[in-house]
């Protein structure tokens, strides 16, 4: 009995074997399937250029919270013919030039390592950065180093004022403007507050002529020089608008700018230094510790 037992399910396994591999090896095509299906549904192609294939995921980063959906559209359309532009561009290097695998990875791996080495300085002189930069040491700086501020440009102080022409406030104004009374400064900013159509009021900072002037008809004029040497107020209209200058004081080229002017750019040039040094006591100390610890060796 146990030998017939045996007999018929080996004959039943044997009869059955093929359809359930079969059933088996056309149930993971289908699964596979599905799950391509799937893949292609949640993350669309977007472009293609050859086998490479820009998907939706690969541009999520761009749509923001704060785009509208015209700025995301925009810039999603820039960023893909961007990205097809790029790809035909490796397929016509591909084409036209024969490449050394091997010069290539090697030049990837030290821009690799380039940008790590970037990043662990920047992010070690963040945390190493002990004190701002002083006014006395901008003052420093740029009492032994003047000359080398040497101005490419017309700077001024001044007060600016467009009115009207037809506004009955341009004689007063001009009458103060003319006057040298401290009394008549509070008068000159009401008249600005109330009357300009554009003022500008700042008696101590220096700013470029050509930022003052722009847009009025002294832009034209091809005599700034003179004209600023010859008058302390200097006026001009146009069709619609009278203009006042009321020229407080000057730098011409290849002079030296006041300290203020150059400020923000001494600010900049010494935390730059002070990066740099950072930066090279960081790769002395870790030299010397690694030379202390044995952790390198020079060959001959």
């Amino acid at each position: 009995m146990k030998k017939e037992e045996y007999t018929i399910l080996s004959l039943t396994n044997k009869f059955y074997l093929p359809i359930i591999v079969s059933l088996l090896i056309s149930s993971c095509d289908f699964f596979k399937f599905k799950s391509e299906n799937e893949d292609l549904e949640e993350n669309p192609i977007v472009a293609s250029v050859g086998n490479q294939m820009l998907r939706k995921s690969d541009i999520a980063f761009l749509v923001t919270s704060n785009s509208s959906k015209e700025d995301s559209t925009n810039l999603t359309n820039r960023y893909v013919q961007s990205w097809i532009k790029k790809q035909l561009m490796i397929l016509e290097a591909g084409k036209n030039m024969t490449f050394d695998e091997a010069e290539l990875n090697r030049k990837l791996l030290d821009y690799k390592y380039a940008l790590m080495v970037y990043e662990f300085e920047k992010s070690y002189v963040t945390s190493n950065s002990e004190t701002e930069i002083s006014i006395a040491e901008i003052a420093e700086y740029y009492e032994n180093n003047k000359e080398s501020f040497s101005l490419k440009e017309i700077i001024v102080r001044t007060n600016f004022f467009k009115l009207e022409k037809s506004s009955p406030q341009n004689r007063p104004l001009r009458r103060l403007l003319s006057t040298d009374n401290d009394k008549s400064e509070s008068s000159i900013r009401q008249i600005a507050l109330d009357h300009a159509t554009n003022y500008y009021m700042e008696d101590s900072t220096w700013v470029r002529f050509e930022d003052v002037i722009i847009n009025t008809p002294l832009s034209n004029n091809n005599n700034k020089v003179e004209l600023l040497r010859n008058n302390k107020l200097i006026t001009v209209d146009d069709e619609v608008y009278s203009y006042y200058f009321q020229i407080l004081d000057y730098k011409l080229q290849d002079q030296i700018p006041p300290l203020d002017f150059v400020k923000e750019e001494i600010y900049k040039i010494l935390t730059n230094k002070k990066r740099v040094a950072l930066i090279e006591q960081l790769q002395k100390d870790i030299y010397n510790r690694a030379l202390e610890n044995n952790e390198f060796k020079i060959y001959d």
